[in-house]
């Protein structure tokens, strides 16, 4: 099966009330588990498992489609973007989603949330701007790309909620500098 509208939310129950865990964008294939009540459990290409409308879904393969820029140039396509829990969409987008989709436009399929990302990154003490910088209690709960800068606050690129800031670049506020968990390089770079 492969998604054949523009952007259809993954709830976390086959329920349009449900949290959105993400979104699955037109094309994408995906694994059907189970079929109930107009709702299909399925798993992405990138192994994230949720609930989606059966009236978003098409038969055929489907493809992810991957591309060749630099990860930072992607992500800032995005600068502007509102923030939306489990976006993935210039409609609106999260933290790891923005992640995510950059690495994507970059030719590399990599998890979908920020403590799945810090999990297959590799960790680094030296970060370079295009590094990732995960935040969090117990385990990540925020990404972000590394722009530079020293490592008491350096400049970050992001999604946040925050203040209804959306997709922004900025100077690591000092909460997140508090907040922070380490460093982490995806290997495509």
């Amino acid at each position: 099966m492969k998604v054949a509208v523009d952007v259809a939310p993954l709830r976390a129950q086959p329920d349009d009330a449900a949290e959105q865990v993400t979104q699955t964008l037109r094309g994408e294939p995906l694994q059907v588990e189970e079929r109930r009540d107009g709702w299909a459990r399925v798993v992405t290409a990138y192994d994230y498992p949720g609930w989606v409308r059966e009236d978003a879904l098409e038969e055929g393969d489907g493809t992810v489609e991957l591309g060749a820029a630099d990860p930072i140039d992607a992500a800032r396509r995005y600068l502007g973007s509102p923030y939306e829990w489990g976006g993935m969409s210039e409609r609106g987008i999260d933290c790891s989603g923005l992640v995510h989709m950059a690495y994507r436009a970059a030719g590399q399929l990599v998890p979908r949330d920020a403590h799945q990302q810090q999990e297959a990154a590799e960790p680094v003490s030296d970060p370079q701007p295009g590094d990732l910088v995960f935040y969090g209690e117990g385990r990540a709960d925020h990404v972000a790309f590394w722009l530079g800068g020293g490592l008491a606050g350096g400049r970050i690129l992001h999604a946040t909620g925050r203040d209804g800031l959306g997709v922004v670049e900025e100077a690591e506020p000092e909460r997140y500098v508090a907040r922070r968990r380490g460093f982490g390089r995806l290997n495509s770079r």
